[in-house]
């Protein structure tokens, strides 16, 4: 709550003095929204902050996605306040429809990322940042009913990401590596931890090929704890992101979910839209 508070106070001081970014880095390179809120891919957060702010500026960045899976869906809308290129403050709502009962799961998560080292593109060495996610069910009545022990967890992650100008084959390569501590189950929609399993350490990874400066097309990966007992499977996505200019980007991906509380097969398309400031 109180992280929450502190990013709507900023996010109005910063449209009070009208300082947004501009011109500071190269189209695309901060990526999309992510599920959870964090600047990134779709799936996995990455090292990169949301918005083109540079270390002189402040961005801010709003996003809806909504994933339609076999049985079920997921919407989600949320914001970013990027500043000055060194952290990022955010904010998503999500909504999970679950047909099969009848019922909307919703959960609030509230993040930061703080940039501890380099830049996505000139630095030798990979850009890296650190992130906190904290996220809370609205209603954990079916968190409860499949085992889980809280309504309420917190997710700590280590993100490397690397743009490489023109090595594929003169296109630009990027790639993404981020290492997840979490006792969420099902990104937490399905609480947090059991009576026998809780936190882990858990891999996500990202590629893309930037085919232009507006278009990338690529693959994610995100390894998932499976404290339930319910067989939760890894998550896959492959996407393409469009970037017309600096204050909009639109991104469809088809995704592969694999079982969900029993659901086997969940796949399904996924699209997100987001604008910048």
């Amino acid at each position: 709550m109180l992280l929450k508070k502190a990013f709507s106070t900023a996010l109005l001081s910063t449209v009070c003095i009208q300082a947004y970014a501009g011109g500071g880095k190269l189209l695309a390179t901060p990526g999309v929204s992510q599920a959870e809120g964090s600047g990134g891919g779709g799936l996995v957060p990455w090292a990169q902050l949301a918005g083109y702010a540079s270390r002189d500026e402040i961005a801010v960045n709003g996003f809806c996605s909504r994933a339609n899976l076999s049985d079920y869906r997921l919407d989600v809308c949320g914001a970013q306040l990027n500043l000055y290129d060194r952290v990022e403050l955010s904010y998503a709502r999500q909504k999970f429809d679950v047909p099969a009962l009848s019922t909307q799961i919703e959960q609030d998560i509230s993040g930061i990322k703080v940039r501890l080292y380099g830049d996505l593109v000139y630095s030798t060495w990979p850009q890296l940042s650190a992130g906190w996610q904290h996220k809370s069910l609205k209603d954990g009545t079916v968190a409860k009913l499949v085992g889980a022990k809280d309504t309420s967890g917190n997710d700590f992650y280590l993100a490397a990401s690397k743009l490489h100008l023109g090595a594929a084959a003169g296109y630009n390569l990027f790639w993404n590596l981020t290492a997840r501590y979490t006792q969420a189950n099902q990104l937490g929609l399905l609480g947090f931890g059991s009576e026998n399993k809780d936190e882990s350490i858990q891999l996500e990874g990202s590629t893309a090929i930037f085919l232009s400066p507006e278009w990338a097309v690529g693959v994610e990966y995100r390894q998932k704890p499976d404290n339930l007992g319910l067989k939760e499977d890894d998550w896959a996505d492959l996407f393409v992101a469009w970037f017309p200019n600096k204050h909009i980007s639109v991104t469809a991906a088809w995704l592969q979910l694999g079982e969900i509380a029993g659901a086997k097969d969940q796949s399904g398309w996924y699209l997100s839209i987001a604008g910048s400031l």
